[in-house]
């Protein structure tokens, strides 16, 4: 039997406790919407048998999955009336069972989109492995599983249980819901209600222009970014860690000049923290306990005549928060210039791709230990011997596998369909199709959609470094609850003014951008901003919102004034508000101004108010309570930004379904870590009009956390992605793989490693001296370039050993 999530002993007795000391302190609060009968659903107490010949009462089916030995019966020991359904499991290696509304015009009641409802039952268990599970039907994709909402108590004697849907999506039309089982044991129940929150939210006022309310607003803060940050990581107390490095400047490398800076969003401040080694593309990623993990860097610069590329680091470090300083752990395997890293359901890290020291491509996995801080040594960790490319985007599902979504970071996708799961227990690799232009996905960004309980990821825009098209306006989505998922076309990018040397003027045709920052909203949506048309120029002044309820933007949003093209980063603060950062152009220059977009949400009158937390310390499973100053829709949790090179593949906006009583909120916590891995989080509650609260910092982890998270039953690991082609063959054991030293899509035959003479210039610029000179002076390179050997680009006709 494997070891089970359980709730903390008392939890619930403290909860009622505080809330009785809590509630006169909000007698004057507005009063929440509350829902109130009809109860729509049909035979609700199981009275009515069903059919002649039926084993089911009436409007009820057996249902459930998996490997597991199980019975149905309809019981006398009823809550009310005189009949109740029990459903035992006897044995399971996988699954659930449950009784659930028949999913038919006549029993499944009728729902409205964009409304939420409360269900409720009447329950006895002796197995904390129960779930509120919910069916929506699709008007044209029909019946399939929307989320699991509760994990109810274990309980001797008659409880109720009550919980409130999310909104429902667009195109839904009926649901069906019950309690599932999906651990040894049994569980009976009784009266089951369904029940439309009644109370229609005010419209919002406005509090800016009508502008600001309708696009949002940027800012560009006084006080300007004191180091050439190509990191940015949102930790655990508000503050934002950027890192430099050498800031991608051959100069500061050679002096040993190594930078990070701490900004304070309270008063507007930098700190400059002393930083060891030169982190310049290193990977990063956010350990259970708030540390930042910091693997590799650059450990040389390519060579003047190109003979040799970038080299990566082996060194790793860890960055405390509190302390704001760097920690040695041990050395990696090999180096990994641009690794990636992705937190597992368990606080491990795991990190593949990068150069290594002598500019090949790394084919190692890498795990870092949470339980023993330290990486492991190879033999200790699965390998296929696959080379993932340049950051590869890496994302956690929610069985505990990895989808590479085809994100990446210059050059060519890898080997395949562009898009693979992966698989570290079984060791393989397994090709999804349907990713559109799969070899100009180079620097596009890879989002886990709102909320992470859908499993949906976004794909947006791209490139290609090598050949220097300019970047696609494509996005691609992939639901990888389906059997055999694939991605499927998604609307195209809005697009807005570009500026390609010569000023701003609106795109045309399929120009899109590359090097584009994504960033999940309190309010569930997805803000694209920056990006530019070709590698490392152009950019593209343009920004929207993705709603994934209607998989559909909202184009024509207020733009940030600062170009953001290579080495840029946004990314959500802790007030709702979004930091941009950084960029880098090939040219070699830096913009070190800082820019904050407030969203339209913060120009809709008040803010609701989280009032208390009882406890900041969550655990897998466990009911939350929290009080508010007003009535909210929705709470989540979301995952603080870890950001490089349009990559962040650990963000994530979690869902936590809400019980309701007046102005107390009990908030019901995933059982499974794989779908919220173990750390710090943002909870957030918003209102019916999608206006955040300030957030407040909670720790989501305990013991459960720290044991293997693939060997939990959780209500939510059902039988998704399961219908997969056959795994790709790995590769035989190897040291690595060749990567021409020009991956970085600049020829190093002119300037200075910093600065990016294009291998191919735009397509539109002619194979002349003269209009690529006239290209790089519009683009504001320094003159006279130093011409290092020979000249292929032909940009030094007079052989005077300077460029144009």
């Amino acid at each position: 039997m494997r070891p089970t999530f359980r709730r903390r002993a008392g939890r619930r007795a403290a909860l009622l406790a505080v809330g009785a000391m809590t509630a006169g302190l909000l007698l004057t609060a507005p009063q929440q919407a509350t829902a109130g009968p009809p109860n729509l659903l049909s035979n609700p107490g199981f009275e009515t048998a069903g059919a002649a010949g039926s084993d089911m009462p009436s409007c009820w089916s057996k249902s459930g999955w998996g490997d597991n030995d199980f019975t149905f019966a309809t019981v006398a020991d009823a809550h009310s009336g005189t009949k109740a359904m029990r459903v035992s499991l006897t044995r399971r290696v996988d699954g659930d069972r449950k009784a659930l509304v028949t999913e038919n015009t006549t029993c499944a009641p009728t729902v409205t989109p964009g409304r939420q409802y409360d269900l409720s039952a009447w329950y006895k268990s002796n197995t904390p492995d129960v779930s509120v599970t919910v069916f929506r039907r699709d008007t044209t994709a029909g019946w399939q599983y929307w989320t699991d909402l509760q994990n109810p108590p274990v309980s001797a004697a008659w409880a109720r249980t009550e919980v409130r849907t999310p909104v429902v999506p667009p195109n839904t039309d009926k649901i069906a819901w019950g309690l599932s089982v999906y651990g040894v044991g049994t569980l009976t129940t009784d009266d089951y209600a369904l029940e439309e929150v009644g109370a229609v939210p005010p419209q919002p006022s406005c509090s800016g222009t009508a502008e600001e309310c309708a696009k949002g607003k940027w800012q560009v803060i006084p006080a300007q970014n004191p180091v050439r940050s190509m990191h940015a990581v949102v930790l655990k107390n508000g503050k934002v860690l950027l890192i430099a490095g050498s800031g991608n400047d051959i100069a500061q490398f050679n002096a040993g000049t190594f930078t990070s800076a701490v900004y304070d969003p309270a008063n507007g401040s930098f700190r400059t923290i002393p930083t060891p080694v030169d982190m310049f593309c290193a990977g990063h990623v956010q350990l259970s306990d708030g540390r930042v993990l910091v693997m590799s860097g650059n450990k040389g610069y390519p060579s003047a005549d190109g003979s040799i590329g970038y080299q990566g680091l082996k060194d790793s470090y860890t960055f405390d928060p509190v302390t704001e300083t760097y920690t040695r752990t041990n050395d990696m395997n090999g180096g990994h210039w641009y690794p990636s890293a992705t937190i597992l359901g368990n606080g491990d890290v795991i990190s593949f791709g990068g150069l290594k020291e002598d500019s090949t491509g790394n084919v190692t996995a890498e795990k870092f230990s949470a339980a023993q801080n330290k990486w492991l040594p190879m033999n200790e960790v699965n390998q296929t011997w696959s080379y993932w490319g340049l950051y590869p985007s890496m994302i956690l599902m929610q069985d505990g596998r990895l989808f590479y979504s085809g994100s990446h970071t210059f050059g060519n996708g890898t080997p395949g369909t562009g898009a693979s799961i992966y698989d570290y227990d079984a060791n393989t690799i397994t090709d999804v199709p349907g990713l559109r232009n799969k070899d100009e996905r180079d620097e596009s960004a890879s989002v886990l959609l709102p909320p992470a309980q859908d499993q949906r990821v976004l794909t947006i825009g791209g490139g290609n470094n090598e050949r220097n098209p300019a970047a696609n306006r494509i996005t691609d989505i992939i639901d990888l609850k389906k059997p055999s998922p694939a991605y499927t076309a998604g609307p195209d990018l809005p697009q807005g003014l570009v500026d390609t040397g010569t000023g701003k003027r609106p795109q045309t045709g399929a120009e899109g951008k590359m090097y584009v920052s994504a960033v999940l909203l309190p309010d569930g949506k997805v803000l694209e901003t920056g990006g530019g048309l070709h590698d490392r120029a152009d950019p593209v002044f343009e920004a929207s919102f993705f709603d994934p309820a209607t998989n559909s933007y909202q184009a024509g949003l207020a733009t940030d004034p600062i170009p953001r093209t290579y080495h840029s980063a946004s990314f959500l603060m802790p007030d709702g508000r979004v930091m941009s950062v950084g960029d880098n152009p090939g040219n070699g220059t830096y913009n070190h101004n800082v820019s904050i977009y407030t969203p339209p949400y913060l120009f809709k009158g008040a803010r609701p108010q989280i009032t208390s937390v009882i406890d900041t310390q969550w655990v897998y499973g466990d009911t939350q309570r929290i009080t508010v100053n007003r009535p909210i829709a929705k709470a989540e949790l979301i995952r603080p930004a870890a950001v490089t090179h349009s990559s962040d593949p650990n963000q994530r906006f979690v869902d936590l379904p809400m019980t309701v009583d007046g102005t107390t909120i009990d908030l019901n916590v995933t059982s499974n870590p794989n779908l919220a891995p173990p750390g710090w989080y943002m909870l957030f509650a918003v209102d019916a009009n999608g206006v955040p609260s300030i957030a407040t910092w909670v720790h989501l982890g305990g013991p459960s956390a720290l044991a293997a998270a693939q060997e939990q039953p959780s209500a939510h690991e059902h039988t998704f992605a399961d219908g997969l082609g056959p795994a790709k063959q790995n590769p035989a054991k190897r040291d690595s793989v060749p990567v021409a030293p020009s991956v970085a899509g600049c020829d190093r035959h002119y300037g200075t490693a910093n600065v990016c003479v294009p291998t191919r210039f735009p397509a539109e610029v002619k194979a002349t001296t003269k209009a690529r000179c006239e290209w790089l002076a519009s683009h504001k390179y320094p003159k006279r370039l130093k011409v290092n050997g020979s000249d292929p680009l032909r940009l030094d006709p007079d052989g005077d050993g300077r460029a144009c």
